[in-house]
């Protein structure tokens, strides 16, 4: 952080951080394959609104864009808090395990359970995301000297493809390789209200979870020791903050499927800003995560209209160059 950005108070860096996802989200329900206005949008949040444009915006653009703001929000929370937790850089729910195993779940309780509706599918996804992460932290701990910030990504990345495969396989063998890809294609078309109500209050209730615990958070991102030395229970607050981080990643897939580099990104982008405060760093990053969601849903809406263009594959296009230099500046490029 530099020194003038010391010295702005962060009530101000908040309310600009407000003012950016203000501006995101009405960017994002103007623009999009059909053409519509500021005034629609306004008449369209009204109850005399009437007309094509403003049902148009109520039942299909303003719960896509909803569920954007969710995902991005919980995507760079559950991102912040995973780097903070281990210490590592490089953590990223969607790059440490836990989208591939909520996708595999999907899958397997698509193929098994063809009846099941969509509060099964979450929870399915949760139980996947849990053990994808699981399975991740078992493998990269295996070794002495556990969890350094290239070995759990090279862990991340043999879970996650092993977990793919999985989910590939059960498609092909089930034939359910179309739904299975609607998922994992990570777009938020087709999110209607009724799916928001469901997942919406358990992204809320592990955003407030996060922001209670943020302060421990902090301190545990500097130094393990220190926080036993000042009575902190960390392996209760480790627990609770990896439920928030299933719950949160869950959430994300079960709602668009798999996305990566959010969480990688967003909480550098915010460390930046704010420091390296977690009291900071958590409200900031739902601000910053929902903003940038919100922009990469409506270039993948209006980059080739009225065709839609994978929202998973421009923030692929945007997160890999990020990661790299990330990689090469040793976790320290901001």
């Amino acid at each position: 952080m530099t020194a003038e950005n010391q010295h702005i108070p962060f009530i101000y860096k908040l309310i600009g951080s407000t003012f950016l996802f203000a501006a995101a989200f009405l960017v994002s329900v103007v623009y999009g394959a059909a053409d519509t206005t500021v005034k629609d949008v306004w008449l369209a949040l009204t109850p005399a609104g009437e007309g094509d444009k403003v049902t148009l915006l109520r039942e299909i653009r303003f719960p896509r864009e909803v569920a954007a703001m969710a995902v991005g929000a919980s995507l760079a929370v559950s991102g912040a808090i995973m780097q903070g937790m281990t210490r590592n850089p490089l953590a990223d729910p969607g790059l440490l395990g836990l989208t591939a195993g909520a996708n595999a779940a999907l899958a397997v309780s698509l193929a098994f359970f063809p009846t099941i509706g969509y509060y099964g599918i979450m929870i399915a996804c949760f139980m996947g995301s849990a053990i994808g992460a699981l399975l991740v932290f078992g493998i990269s701990s295996m070794k002495r000297g556990g969890f350094s910030p290239f070995r759990i990504v090279l862990a991340g990345a043999a879970v996650s493809a092993f977990l793919f495969a999985i989910s590939e396989g059960i498609g092909l063998y089930f034939k359910l390789s179309k739904d299975v890809s609607m998922w994992t294609a990570g777009g938020m078309i087709g999110t209607t209200w009724n799916q928001l109500q469901v997942i919406a209050p358990l992204i809320l209730m592990g955003m407030l979870v996060s922001l209670f615990l943020s302060r421990q958070l902090t301190i545990l991102s500097l130094n393990e020791e220190v926080a036993l030395g000042l009575g902190q229970r960390t392996v209760f607050v480790k627990t609770i903050l990896f439920i928030v981080i299933v719950i949160l990643a869950g959430a994300a897939v079960a709602l668009v499927g798999n996305m990566v580099f959010i969480g990688l990104m967003i909480p550098h982008m915010v460390r930046a800003v704010v420091g390296t405060d977690y009291r900071f760093i958590i409200p900031i990053s739902t601000l910053f995560g929902a903003s940038f969601m919100l922009l990469a849903d409506t270039l993948g809406r209006t980059i080739n209209a009225p065709y839609e263009t994978p929202v998973a594959a421009i923030v692929a296009m945007m997160g890999l160059p990020f990661f790299l230099f990330i990689v090469h500046k040793g976790g320290k490029g901001f």
